[in-house]
């Protein structure tokens, strides 16, 4: 029977597009699943601010009378017009074993890309840099973390079929935090903050940490700029991002560095990891996800998610990560966390990962953005 490819129109279909990767995936050990709300929420063009520079269309592929694949196309213009691309992309890339169910919905991209006017399709990569991205290559025996996809090793061999190559590559460490913070780097941060003029800042109010969240935000967006795929950071997503996460924040793992005159140039946000409670509830809040998820993120957690280790760029050269990585070890020590995983970092981006050459560090896992000319 022949593939048919349908156009999610609804809320309905929506759930349904959402959800597939649940059933795909059902039974192996390393896949967590999306939370499903926030998944909803990035497709929903109401609740979504990024659709402000970007258009998507998603579809689902079906066969026997089953759903067995997804996909979703996605042209981002504010990155087309800061990069100089004339590219669409595509994200939520999952099918069965069936190179028939790949091709025709990958044709789905191509199709409304041409239709478009763009030449080339690139992927999986989405909205903005805070949206999942990279199909994974290497380490897919390790469970996935919750801001990455997880993909059987078979869609490597779609990928070469369909003629996509290798646009560019992010890896990922597993790093062991030390059972207590080095001397010579307490040393070293102290001297640096006296030298410089700096101020370390924790957080106990909720409210201060929002207020300057914000700052914080134009921080990160300036010190990821010159990253593959980024695009500038509208007010309108730093909004949502932050009133979003705000309130599941454990402000223990969230640290500052201002300069001498109280502007932060440095952020670190940590998060516990909610791999498992998300693979405990399938992704679901209700009607007991949400006290795993709670569990997760406020108790007793030995493995933590790197989402934000950023410092301004005329700062990256004085030795400011030091004083985060001071801080870090320190509250994470304290805390009885054994491991921080990285998230992925640009393979290229040494001064990131010349931060692990000093602990015990695994690169564990690969993932890749496909290119190819449409």
């Amino acid at each position: 029977m022949s593939v048919e490819i349908r156009e999610v129109l609804t809320k309905k279909d929506l759930k349904k597009w959402v959800d597939f990767p649940n059933k795909l995936y059902k039974g192996v050990p390393a896949y967590v699943p999306f939370l499903m709300p926030d998944e909803i929420s990035t497709f929903t063009k109401s609740e979504n601010p990024a659709y402000a520079f970007c258009e998507t269309k998603l579809y689902t592929a079906h066969k026997d009378g089953k759903m067995v694949g997804r996909i979703g196309a996605l042209i981002n213009h504010a990155a087309n017009e800061k990069w100089g691309t004339n590219a669409i992309r595509f994200t939520r890339f999952d099918f069965i074993d069936d190179y028939e169910v790949s091709s025709a919905l990958f044709q789905k991209v191509i199709d409304w890309g041409k239709e478009r006017g763009y030449t080339k399709v690139l992927g999986p990569i989405g909205f903005t840099d805070m949206d999942h991205e990279g199909m994974l290559v290497e380490g897919f025996d390790r469970l996935n973390m919750s801001i990455t996809f997880y993909n059987h090793p078979y869609y490597i061999d779609h990928m070469e079929k369909l003629g996509l190559e290798k646009e560019v590559d992010w890896v990922e460490y597993k790093v062991e935090v030390p059972k207590e913070a080095d001397p010579k780097i307490a040393r070293v941060s102290d001297y640096i903050m006296k030298r410089n003029g700096y101020q370390l800042v924790t957080y106990t109010d909720r409210k201060v940490l929002m207020k300057e969240a914000y700052e914080a935000f134009e921080v990160i967006d300036e010190a990821f700029s010159k990253l593959y795929g980024t695009v500038p950071l509208t007010p309108e997503v730093i909004d949502s991002a932050i009133k979003g996460n705000i309130s599941i924040i454990n402000m223990k793992y969230v640290c500052s560095v201002k300069d001498k005159n109280g502007k932060i140039v440095g952020f670190a946000l940590l998060v516990p990891s909610i791999a498992k409670a998300l693979k405990k509830s399938n992704g679901r809040m209700f009607p007991f996800g949400i006290f795993g998820l709670l569990r997760a993120l406020f108790g007793k957690n030995d493995t933590l998610e790197m989402f934000f280790i950023a410092v301004k760029p005329e700062h990256q050269k004085k030795g400011l990560p030091a004083i985060i990585m001071q801080q870090m070890i320190k509250v994470l020590s304290e805390n009885g966390v054994k491991y921080c995983e990285s998230g992925p970092e640009l393979e290229l981006n040494g001064e990131v990962q010349g931060l692990w050459k000093s602990f015990n560090a695994e690169n564990h896992k690969r993932r890749r953005c496909w290119k190819k000319e449409i």
